[in-house]
């Protein structure tokens, strides 16, 4: 498997009368490049909802993309849809595909539909490309952080922040930093005041759109600007334009201290 954890690819923008419309993948910090060094020629590719009965919707996210992943120089044979119409499937059904596409959305709204379909152990063994789109790129990690985003989230006790992902990797993503952290829920900054409190004891990867981190079996890599969230603090790791691997955890440690200690 061959894991891009986004904040998000772009591959749409919003018309003057404020329709959707394609338009090529942010080629931004190599992703682009990255992509087509795994990509099949005229790819068979699954979009996996985030709002499993919102058909229209889907469908017309799902059309984007048929048009953008060409748009970049990235063939495209077919693109299905799994939501609510069709999660009766067989057990091999991701077998046929070369490409799975997580949709962004409601993070919790779309782990309950993962957890219907059973999709952290159908994709457990699965062989292709899993591109990751906000959401979808925030359920995939073992624990989740379902960051507050609805109002009254953040001062609803029996609101769930931390829930059970498709375990395809350890980093918890705070996903589209770049407008989050101007952004007050229920009262509070969403970073500041409700980021900053979540991670005591763990440590957040916040990534604007544009960022995105690779994953292989071997290595990690995060690619443009990003934020390490950990113990209340937030520490620059990484420039837009340049790249980090961060699979070593001791390394990581060695780069916040030095970052820390010169903003000291």
């Amino acid at each position: 498997m061959k894991l891009f954890l986004t904040s998000s690819p772009a591959g749409n923008y919003f018309t003057s009368d404020g329709k959707r419309a394609a338009c090529k993948l942010d080629e931004s910090n190599a992703f682009v490049e990255e992509l087509k060094k795994c990509w099949k020629e005229n790819a068979k590719c699954l979009m996996i909802s985030a709002a499993p009965d919102e058909y229209e919707m889907n469908d017309s996210i799902r059309d984007i993309f048929l048009q953008a992943f060409p748009m970049s120089g990235l063939s495209v044979s077919e693109m299905m849809v799994w939501d609510h119409r069709n999660t009766e499937q067989e057990e091999n059904y991701l077998a046929q595909y070369d490409m799975l596409l997580l949709s962004g959305g409601h993070v919790p709204t779309q782990n309950v539909f993962f957890k219907e379909i059973q999709l952290r152990d159908r994709i457990a063994d699965y062989d292709g490309i899993v591109i990751g789109i906000s959401a979808g790129t925030m359920n995939c990690a073992d624990l989740v952080y379902a960051m507050p985003e609805l109002e009254g989230e953040a001062l609803d006790k029996t609101y769930r922040r931390f829930i059970l992902g498709l375990g395809l990797t350890d980093i918890m993503v705070i996903s589209h930093y770049q407008y989050l952290k101007d952004v007050m829920l229920d009262g509070m900054n969403m970073i500041e005041d409700i980021g900053y409190a979540d991670s005591m004891g763990r440590s957040f990867y916040a990534l604007p759109d544009g960022s995105y981190i690779e994953i292989t079996d071997d290595k990690t890599i995060l690619y443009g600007e990003a934020y390490l969230i950990r113990d209340g603090k937030l520490t620059k790791i990484c420039e837009n334009g340049e790249s980090l691997d961060i699979s070593r955890e001791e390394d990581l440690e060695k780069l916040i201290l030095l970052k820390r200690c010169k903003e000291a």
